[in-house]
């Protein structure tokens, strides 16, 4: 069965962006603080939109015009926020890469997406100078202020009109064959998804929101930041996870986004109590799941309730656990958004599901992308005829309408919040003249959630060494993707239709990171 969604409250015309709704914030709280900085220094509304201009009359001169794409990996900051804010003012799309990314990773997203311009730090130039030319150009952006991006006191004024299904951003998402995939996400995706979580959430300008999440994909940028950017609220805006900092955050906010880690982290933290927390309203947690045991530890520790969400690339934040009017379900990612539907179904036939039962999670709304860029048989292959998006995930719908992801239909693993996807790593591994076979699978981590183990088979007369092999890897994937160790085996156990039986190697391996 589906969760019954709630009516839509999005905007229709003249449409909303989120940069439209950040320029009206602007306009009623100009002097409000937008950012303060671990250093103590805080960036207003005004401040903010006046980087944006400066920023945008930039990228005007460097040729980006509406549907360009401008490529972002810097390190975060103020000006990182400005930058993704000044490419939908003038109606490019952004397109934010994992600070992580190796050259060769690079290579592919600029060759697939060809962006306009390429954003990198400073002591990054010389790395990219090979790439530039007639159709790219690089700037550089620094987190003190730096950067050629910043140059010129010029200010673009001119705001494109977006209409709600034009493109706001790419977003890559590694794919199960070794491809990765560009989700494009529309205005209409961005802005009708924030509109339904500070609704949802019962954010306002009055929240303090605790930002430590990286700001390169859904959770850190479209969700976290759109919300604040759209509401007119504040934000600790730290360079990353802290736990010393965010415990001494925690008297002065009033919402945690972050991801299981963050929680696991903060639990062991002796200044993280009831007392700490008690201007705190929200903990929001996502990007991979949540352990109920760690759920109820955090509850006992300091009075709060977890509130865990679900959502992904395509298509950002479908479901939450109640604000309030319910429990907050340890193990359940809850009830669909306002003007989302969420349902179940068979595999094979589509056809719905009864609640308890086991099956493809499938989602439809205004917050779906628009499709992957340049791959229309990849597109239509995702969605049902009547709209639905398969989302790869395998799940039921609870005695209380809440969904419950019990597992993936992809070969996806989630280490500390960020997607590893097999494929990749053992395509690499696979080339690697030691090696006959391997395969990559996930296995429960007490830090990350998940991580990734290679079991590979050796190659005839050699002795495949795990340093050797994760070495030849470093050049190809970003060091989130590695694998945090190596087994090596006679064979892999196999079906019998020859098929690598990962289920079987997890359970082999299970306990590899989680026994004392």
């Amino acid at each position: 069965m589906s969760t019954q969604p709630s009516p839509s409250t999005a905007s229709t015309a003249p449409f909303r962006t989120i940069h439209r709704s950040f320029v009206e914030q602007t306009e009623l709280r100009p002097d409000k603080a937008l950012f303060e900085l671990p250093d103590g220094r805080s960036v207003t509304y005004r401040e903010t939109a006046d980087l944006v201009r400066r920023i945008a009359a930039r990228l005007v001169a460097d040729g980006v015009t509406p549907g360009d794409r401008v490529a972002m990996q810097v390190d975060k900051s103020v000006e990182a926020i400005a930058l993704y804010l000044a490419t939908l003012r003038i109606g490019g799309v952004f397109l934010p890469l994992n600070t992580a990314y190796t050259g060769a990773e690079i290579d592919y997203f600029i060759g697939d997406a060809e962006p306009r311009v390429l954003v990198c730090p400073p002591q990054r130039r010389a790395d990219h100078a090979h790439r530039e030319g007639p159709d790219l150009v690089v700037e550089t952006l620094g987190t003190a202020g730096d950067g050629s991006l910043l140059e010129g006191e010029t200010h673009h004024d001119d705001v494109y009109e977006a209409a709600a299904g034009d493109p706001a951003a790419i977003l890559y998402t590694s794919g199960t064959t070794g491809r990765s995939k560009g989700a494009i996400l529309t205005h209409e995706n961005l802005a009708s998804n924030c509109e339904a979580l500070l609704g949802s959430w019962r954010f306002t300008s009055d929240d303090r929101l605790i930002h430590a999440l990286p700001i390169f994909h859904v959770h850190g940028l479209f969700v976290a930041a759109n919300m604040v950017l759209a509401s007119g609220a504040s934000m600790f805006y730290l360079p990353k996870f802290d736990a010393d900092a965010i415990a001494e955050l925690l008297p002065r906010a009033t919402v945690l986004m972050g991801v299981p880690t963050f929680y696991t982290r903060l639990l062991k933290h002796e200044k993280v109590t009831p007392q700490t927390c008690a201007s705190m309203r929200l903990f929001v947690s996502g990007s991979a799941p949540l352990l109920a045991s760690d759920h109820e530890a955090f509850e006992a520790r300091t009075g709060h309730a977890i509130l865990e969400r679900y959502g992904m690339t395509e298509t950002g934040m479908n479901t939450t656990n109640p604000y309030e009017g319910g429990p907050r379900k340890p193990g359940t990612v809850g009830k669909a958004l306002p003007g989302t539907e969420i349902r179940v179904v068979d595999d094979e036939t589509g056809k719905p599901l009864p609640d308890g039962e086991v099956g493809s999670v499938e989602v439809r709304g205004p917050n779906v992308f628009a499709g992957y860029w340049r791959m229309p048989e990849k597109t239509a292959a995702e969605f049902r005829e009547d709209g639905f998006f398969i989302t790869g995930d395998l799940g039921l719908i609870d005695e209380d309408g809440y969904l419950c992801i019990s597992g993936r239909g992809k070969d996806l693993i989630i280490s500390g919040g960020y997607n590893v996807y097999p494929k990749e790593i053992e395509t690499l591994l696979d080339a690697h003249p030691t090696v006959l076979e391997s395969a990559v699978i996930g296995v429960p981590h007490p830090d990350f959630g998940e991580t990734a183990v290679a079991v590979v088979v050796a190659a005839p007369g050699q002795e495949p060494n795990e340093r050797d092999l994760i070495d030849s890897i470093t050049t190809d994937l970003a060091r989130f993707k590695h694998p945090r160790a190596v087994r090596v085996v006679e064979a892999l156990p196999r079906n019998v239709m020859g098929k690598v039986q990962k289920a079987e190697l997890r359970k082999t391996y299970a306990d590899l990171f989680t026994t004392s």
